[in-house]
């Protein structure tokens, strides 16, 4: 009878069990790009004032207040809070050019973060500077996909995942980096990656054999691989993205789609980029661990988000040595210039028509005949009137230097295909050109999508020759074959690419105009469709 009644016992107990429900509150950021500082509608630095009259977004002191305002509140509640990075703290902003990721690694430790995945640009400089930035701060700093074993800087300092203790409980959090940061950024020749599904779902079985049951995939790789990972990895919970810069929301009129996208039972989230959202997930556990509910929003941080008046103090601090360079007048702009990454990464962008044309003007008198730029290596817009220095330099914050070699006309076919050949997934290899105009196909598989190529001849266009050589400048990272364009990279090029900085050419083009500069398009990249 006593064996009987200790099963019921049992059976009772563990029933209990079965029903009871674990909330876990995840407070996110992706894609902070260095925008320490506000920023204004166009992504770009906030002047003072705009921000006194209540104009900027985001910067650093703002992500502080949401997130410790979220935490405080939610934790006072009794409620588990974790609050994770999902990569790209660096490059974007005179910030890192000046502090070369010292200032992130300060503002991440005073707002106390979590977990951060490696995200691509973590690499701009190397592996030397992202472990200096691991050292500098205490939380973990993961990626699962990658094999660090030949690396050195790395190996013992970047882990494949983590587990967090919250309210009791045992989070798991596994990471994944795009696999194209090679092409992409500079992670150099020892940093090896891994199918991000397969080093995902071996990370999980690890986590499920010691025993956790609850896994958040920490990501940098962008929304539409974030999908395929929510429906091909087994025992992921939630995936909590960045990469693509996706603005997820259940009430902007710019948002992507809603937040959170459902994937089955797995929510995904992002909160756009440059610190103008902090996003915040609540999901709740059965006590197997599945999900059986998830919400939340991206909240944006507006004027209405007063900035903690510390780390003001301390950006202010940090400022004080580069504000008179992003101060300098450079010229002035007759209407804003569009530099968005959703149409300089997909068309004909007004800022990539700058750009390319301030890089012909530059060498034209060498025999250049054409310009390429990545559309990737546009990083904001600029808005009407005076054009600072400070803002150049946000729309060209990669301290490339201009590089001319010779092409044939094939091996530029070639480039504009490697171009348009990721557009879907917005990539930053899509390419805004001077000197010549493109067709493309959409509807093409990649590889075939370029469908007619013109090159300037005096005031008039005439196809493209593949057997000819052209004079040809660009940015020395596109020329030594990054975002995949390695028909231009090599020794045989007769390459030059030591050029003067790209911001620094498009500033004095700018100033040379006199006038204020008047942005345009003018069909030099056209659909098929």
């Amino acid at each position: 009878m006593s064996r009987i009644l200790s099963s019921v016992a049992a059976l009772a107990l563990t029933t209990g069990i079965a029903s009871a429900e674990y909330s876990l509150h995840i407070i996110h950021i992706n894609d902070l790009h260095s925008r320490i500082e506000p920023i204004n509608r166009f992504d770009s630095t906030c002047s003072a004032e705009d921000e006194s009259e209540g104009k900027c977004f985001g910067g650093v002191a703002r992500v502080a207040t949401k997130i410790n305002e979220l935490r405080d509140q939610l934790t006072a509640e009794g409620k588990n809070v974790i609050v994770l990075d999902a990569g790209d703290q660096f490059q974007g902003s005179l910030m890192y050019s000046t502090y070369k990721g010292t200032v992130e690694a300060e503002f991440m430790e005073e707002i106390g973060f979590d977990a951060m995945a490696v995200g691509n640009h973590e690499f701009d400089d190397g592996p030397i500077k992202l472990r200096e930035f691991i050292d500098l701060v205490s939380f973990p700093v993961i990626s699962g996909n990658l094999d660090l074993g030949a690396e050195e800087l790395l190996k013992d300092h970047v882990a494949n995942h983590v587990v967090l203790e919250v309210g009791g409980e045992r989070i798991g959090i596994v990471s994944a980096l795009a696999t194209d940061t090679s092409e992409t950024s500079s992670p150099g020749p020892n940093v090896v990656f891994q199918n991000e599904i397969e080093a995902l779902q071996q990370d999980v079985a690890e986590l499920e054999a010691d025993g956790v049951t609850k896994i958040i995939a920490l990501t940098h790789v962008g929304l539409p691989k974030d999908l395929a990972i929510a429906e091909a990895v087994d025992g992921i919970d939630a995936v909590v993205g960045g990469h693509s810069h996706t603005l997820l929301s259940n009430t902007a009129e710019k948002a992507s789609a809603p937040y959170p996208v459902m994937v089955g039972d797995v929510p995904v989230v992002q909160a756009y980029a440059y610190s103008k959202y902090v996003g915040h997930l609540e999901l709740t556990f059965d006590d197997a661990g599945n999900v059986t509910a998830a919400s939340g929003d991206t909240i944006v941080l507006d004027a209405s988000v007063a900035p903690d008046a510390e780390i003001v103090e301390r950006v202010a601090e940090l400022a004080g040595p580069i504000e008179e360079l992003k101060a300098r007048r450079v010229a002035d702009a007759a209407e804003p210039i569009e530099g968005d990454r959703s149409v300089c990464r997909a068309m004909e962008c007004p800022m990539g028509n700058l750009v390319t044309d301030a890089m012909l003007a530059r060498v034209a008198d060498q025999g250049i005949e054409i310009a390429f730029q990545n559309g990737g290596g546009l990083r904001a817009s600029i808005d009407e009137g005076e054009i600072t220095m400070g803002e150049v330099l946000t729309v060209l914050p990669f301290q490339n230097t201009l590089s001319v070699f010779e092409a044939t006309g094939q091996m530029l076919i070639d480039a504009l295909e490697n171009g348009v050949s990721q557009v879907e997934e917005g990539a930053g290899r899509f390419p805004q050109v001077a000197g010549m105009k493109f067709t493309w196909d959409p509807a093409a598989e990649p590889g075939s999508r370029v469908t007619e190529v013109l090159v300037a001849m005096g005031d008039s266009y005439m196809p493209i020759d593949p057997a000819k050589t052209y004079g040809v400048v660009t940015n020395n990272y596109v020329r030594n074959g990054g975002d995949g364009y390695a028909m231009f990279a090599g020794d045989d090029k007769k390459a030059y690419d030591f050029g003067p900085d790209l911001a620094d050419v498009v500033a004095e083009y700018l100033a040379e105009g006199g006038a204020a500069y008047q942005p345009f398009t003018e069909d030099r990249i056209t659909s098929a469709q």
